[in-house]
């Protein structure tokens, strides 16, 4: 449950949102016109903008989920990344796209682009909707669609203990 000093801050309406999207796929197109990509979603927070942006992409692909953990009903992230549900499509000699939410430190990119890797990915590519000015990882990810300095982000399919996924803009959730 909430507090009642929690409150939710604007960060990006739903229209915000989709001209994001969209963007980021014009960019995705140009990189993938010789080959058909395995775009790969990070569930469970991915899941809304893995959609959104396949739906924009005007070329072939292929679409498939991974599931991961570093959260959970845990407030703070754990130290490591755990695969709760791997891919079902071969990844072997494939241009993998991996489609996640938002890049903090890191931590969960690296580890599944290494996973990637032992499963013999031709290349691996990173696009986020989100990426925290500060990530150590900053200039390893391809696609970032916009920059973010603070806060505890939810809506648009990331969560707060798995709460307010449904939310269709994004918010800075404030007061945790």
């Amino acid at each position: 449950m909430l507090k009642e000093e929690q409150k939710f801050i604007p960060f990006m309406s739903p229209q915000q949102i989709a001209s994001t999207v969209a963007g980021l796929a014009r960019v995705v197109e140009k990189d993938y016109v010789h080959t058909v990509p395995l775009v790969i979603g990070v569930l469970k927070g991915a899941a809304l903008f893995t959609a959104d942006l396949v739906r924009n992409l005007h070329m072939e692909l292929e679409l498939d989920f991974i599931q991961v953990e570093r959260y959970g009903r845990h407030p703070q992230p754990q130290p490591t990344v755990t695969i709760v549900h791997d891919v079902t499509f071969p990844v072997e000699g494939r241009d993998v796209l991996l489609v996640e939410d938002i890049v903090d430190r890191g931590i969960t990119v690296k580890a599944l682009r290494e996973h990637m890797e032992r499963k013999g990915a031709r290349s691996v590519k990173v696009c986020t909707l989100l990426l925290r000015e500060d990530s150590p990882v900053k200039d390893s990810i391809e696609y970032a669609g916009t920059g973010v300095d603070r806060g505890f982000l939810v809506g648009y399919g990331m969560d707060y203990r798995e709460k307010f996924r449904n939310l269709e803009g994004l918010y800075i959730l404030e007061g945790l």
